[in-house]
């Protein structure tokens, strides 16, 4: 059984081993926003959608769990094909703590998260000598029955900060931080459709985030948070909107 990171949307951003894996798979369980592209790379394999994502109809996890067990006695090569890297918000512990309870080997191949592949497209360097020295990932989403999490202390900590699916509670993301005592005028940025030719920048100030996040047009995307994106901010100008292929700035 491998657990293969997709990466942030582009084909091209797979690595070898998850290429290679891919094209030798008999069956691929694969997440909701890995796009044809990728999954035209396991040419012979079943497809198997199990994706999450927020508002829509999911695959109950104890389902996944199940396929994934069946699966790795009946195959020989068994991929489950998580978006971005599978050890960041990918449940992954959960799948990888599950098959091993049925003595089942696990490989994991990593993939390169949509915050870095992020900063790549942007040219914006995540960490800066006198500006950023600390980097957090956070959500502020949790499951029903899940605790509280501390997201807010952790990113107001930060010198720059990323938020996973976050991009639909803007609005509260917004009001948590100032409330936090992060400046109004932090720059911020939402990154939507990271590595895909749709991708688009929407830049400006904290005070901002609600608005900015409401002209994403649906597609999956980042809130990005931290001095680190001043110059996006500048350079977005009054439309902050900047519309890209393969380079945003």
């Amino acid at each position: 059984m491998y657990l293969v990171g997709a990466g942030p949307g582009a084909a091209d951003l797979l690595t070898v081993r998850a290429a290679r894996l891919l094209a030798q798979a008999d069956i691929v369980f694969h997440d909701a926003l890995v796009p044809d592209e990728v999954l035209s790379l396991a040419p012979k394999a079943e497809k198997v959608a199990v994706g999450k994502r927020c508002g829509r109809h999911s695959t109950a996890q104890r389902f996944i769990h199940k396929r994934l067990a069946d699966a790795a006695r009946k195959y020989r090569v068994v991929v489950r094909l998580k978006g971005g890297d599978p050890m960041l918000f990918g449940r992954a512990q959960e799948e990888v703590s599950f098959l091993k309870t049925k003595n089942i080997n696990v490989e994991i191949v990593p993939g390169i998260t949509a915050a870095l592949g992020a900063a790549a497209e942007l040219q914006v360097s995540l960490t800066q000598r006198g500006v950023s020295r600390s980097v957090v990932f956070a959500t502020p989403r949790a499951a029903p029955g899940e605790p509280p999490s501390n997201w807010v202390r952790a990113v107001a900590g930060a010198d720059t900060a990323v938020l996973y699916m976050a991009s639909h509670e803007a609005e509260f993301v917004e009001t948590e931080l100032l409330a936090a005592g992060m400046r109004p005028d932090t720059p911020v940025a939402v990154a939507e459709d990271v590595s895909m030719p749709a991708a688009a920048l929407h830049a400006g100030k904290l005070a901002e985030l609600q608005s900015l996040a409401a002209r994403c047009e649906g597609g999956p995307a980042l809130l990005l948070i931290g001095d680190v994106f001043e110059a996006l901010q500048a350079a977005a100008g009054s439309e902050r909107v900047l519309r890209v292929a393969s380079q945003i700035i």
